[in-house]
């Protein structure tokens, strides 16, 4: 870690007139004792989202009924308040080191609940991956004193958060560069969508860990192995909606849904649209595809 460690905090003046992205903190840390823990509901500087990326060293981050171990290469992301705690591994042999950022919900909560929907509340992201850099470059000219009006302060954030929505476009894209196994548990979800997937199959399938596999999965493709599924329905299933008279239940079970309500709720948060107003256009545009990015 080449950044140096400290905390610093932004309380520019606001302008009424301008809708700017707020920078709340930013900074990195070590931590070596149990005195370091956060409760998501006993803070009271919210609304703030938070994330954390993890150097060295190890961590937990509790959500609702939740337990991550935090281990490096690996970001979490809270909503202050909420109910989540993270802390300092009670049985940790090393320093946690990471650094952090906190910036208020207006203009970004969009991207970064897209994000959280995609990769889950604690992914593994490469450390050359874009988010992570620009992370560390805000770190680094907040300590720098670079970060000197509001203006700077909301581009920071505003690009900041674009780079981590946007991350699973340019993983997707980079397929060649997955590594062979991931490789693996992708095609394997391409070839049986239809059936019910679980976690533990397709990790026997690539001869990983559920723990690695999730991590290795997510960072090379941006999405977790159960939104990568349910991408591929939804792509599956415009085609038969489109090109065949199936109902909407038989539909469902043919793309691998047990409840024709399930696969609406699933197909509605992916591209914003039901089913029925997919196949009719209803009031909008009548598409025969809808792309992803």
């Amino acid at each position: 870690m080449d950044i140096q460690r400290g905390t610093y905090g932004f309380r520019f003046a606001e302008d009424t007139g301008l809708q700017l992205c707020i920078l709340f903190a930013a900074g990195c840390d070590s931590i070596t004792g149990p005195a370091y823990s956060w409760d998501g509901l006993e803070r009271t500087d919210g609304p703030l989202l938070l994330f954390q990326y993890t150097f060295s060293g190890e961590g937990i981050f509790e959500s609702g009924q939740r337990t991550h171990r935090i281990a490096a290469g690996q970001a979490f992301l809270a909503e202050i308040p909420g109910p989540h705690r993270y802390y300092y591994h009670p049985d940790a042999t090393e320093p946690w080191e990471f650094m952090f950022l906190l910036f208020r919900p207006a203009l970004i909560l969009p991207h970064w609940r897209k994000f959280l929907h995609e990769a889950g509340e604690a992914p593994y992201l490469p450390a050359d991956s874009p988010p992570v850099r620009l992370a560390q470059m805000i770190v680094a000219d907040a300590g720098a004193g670079r970060i000197s009006d509001p203006l700077i302060a909301s581009s920071c954030i505003y690009q900041f958060v674009t780079e981590l929505a946007r991350l699973q476009v340019t993983s997707l894209r980079d397929r060649a560069n997955w590594a062979d196994n991931i490789r693996r548990a992708a095609e394997y979800i391409e070839l049986h969508y239809s059936q019910m997937i679980s976690i533990d199959q397709l990790s026997e399938h690539v001869s990983l860990s559920k723990y690695h596999l999730i991590r290795r999965f997510s960072a090379s493709t941006g999405l977790t192995p159960v939104a990568y599924l349910t991408r591929v329905r939804t792509e599956k299933a415009m085609e038969l909606l489109r090109g065949t008279p199936l109902s909407i239940e038989a539909i469902a079970g043919a793309v691998g849904y047990s409840s024709g309500s399930y696969f609406i709720k699933a197909f509605r948060s992916l591209t914003g649209l039901t089913p029925g107003e997919f196949r009719s256009g209803g009031e909008s545009l009548v598409y025969r595809k809808l792309f992803f990015d």
